[in-house]
This record gives structure tokens, sequence and C-alpha cells, in this order.
């Protein structure tokens, strides 16, 4: 697992996910995304759900990090030991949970979880937090990677326009484990600044992998500039 490590060490792993009933949303279009941003330079892929998971195992040849996010509010990322059991199964080689501190629905500590899951699969676990604390408490119940992929997404956390670069600098300095940037890297410029504050690895989904969103960003641009050229 430390060549696991070693292998996203300074990379770009890409989050293939679409959600709902989103046109993309299906097992072998987001298998095809998948291939397309290995083959583009990522060295891993993030994504989630189970046939989704099992699709992109059979023909990728890089890492993994799987996840299974069931329902909408507080802790959906990989919520219970049995969604992190079940990704697991699908050759994962990282689980990534909801590493805050909030109730999980099982009713099982964040620590329950990942000692349940390693005693059962060989696998790294990725906590996925949202404040500094939160932080240095997964590492200490034994996550192998904490990123910052909840900041601005938890009721006690605030929004920025980009990458939570402070707290990307703050757990680097803290933690011996590798800390992973993620969560609104939308540019090539944000994935640097996120190596610079001392990201072992660096996470885009939306910015590459979701152009529902990406075609947002550019027909609010255009409206906008259209709106002003009216004004003026």
């Amino acid at each position: 697992m430390n060549d696991l490590l070693e292998r996203l060490r300074g990379g770009l792993v890409v989050s293939c996910q679409a959600y709902g009933d989103e046109p993309m949303n299906d097992a072998a279009t987001m298998t095809k995304v998948a291939q397309a941003v290995v083959a583009g330079g990522a060295v891993a892929v993030r994504a989630q759900g189970i046939s989704h998971l099992e699709s992109m195992r059979e023909v990728l040849d890089v890492p993994l990090i799987g996840l299974w996010k069931d329902g909408k509010d507080g802790v959906f990322i990989t919520p219970t030991l049995e969604h992190a059991l079940a990704v697991a199964r699908t050759g994962a080689e990282v689980v990534a949970l909801d590493g805050t501190t909030r109730p999980r629905p099982d009713g099982l500590t964040f620590a329950e979880t990942v000692r349940g899951l390693t005693a059962q699969h060989d696998v790294l676990v990725m906590a996925d937090v949202s404040t500094y604390e939160e932080g240095l408490l997964a590492a200490e119940a034994g996550a192998d990677l904490v990123g910052t992929t909840l900041s601005g997404y938890t009721g006690y956390t605030e929004k920025g326009d980009g990458p939570d670069l402070d707290l990307v600098a703050r757990l680097s300095a803290a933690l011996d484990v590798p800390v992973v940037a993620e969560g609104r890297v939308h540019r090539p410029a944000d994935a640097a600044a996120a190596v610079a504050a001392g990201a072992h690895c660096v996470v885009v989904g939306t910015g590459i992998t979701h152009p529902t969103s990406i075609t947002t960003w550019f027909a609010d641009a255009v409206a906008a500039a259209v709106t002003d050229r009216t004004v003026n």
C-alpha cells in the first residue's frame, strides 16, 4: 500500500461522477470518461456507486478511490460500514468515507468503521473532512489519507470560491499521513496552488468531468457579458 501512496504522490486524481437522472449517469458512460482522463494523465480515478466502480475496475490499470453516496443530508459519503465493505468488494484500492465528526447512520464512529473495514479488506481509507480538527481526529482514528473534500459542504464551514488552501496547508504541516486537496479545484492554477500548499495529490472533479456545470459557467459568463454590453 505504500507503493500505492507513492503512485499518487504529486499526481492528479480525477473524480468521475454523475448524479440522479443526468444523461451521463450510467456505468458504461462514466467508465469511458474514466478511461479518457487516464489517457490524459490522471494517476487515479475517484468514483461512486457499486456498478460504476465494478465497471471501471475491469478496464482501468490505475488505482480507484471508491465511495458510495447514499442520501443527501448529513453523512452520505459511504455512510455506514456496510457501504464501505461493499465498495471494497469492487476492487477499489482506497475507500473514501465521510471523516467528519457528525453522527453516522449505523451509529458507529469513524474509527469503528475504519477498524471494521480494514479487518476484512486490505484497503486504504481516505477520510473526507471539512475542518482542521476533523482531519487530526481522522488521522488518529486510522485514516491513511485525509482529504479536504467537505470543506464548505458542512453546516459549520464556509464555502469559498476555490479550494480551501489554508486547510490543505495546515493539515499538511500537522499530519504524517498524506493530505489530498479536493473541493472546488476548477482551474489548473488551483491544482498547482494546492500542491504548493503541501498536498500529496489533487482531486479534480466538476472542472473536468461534469459538463453540465462547466457549460453553466460559460453560459453565465456569456450572458453577463451580453448584459454589460447592452447596458453600456
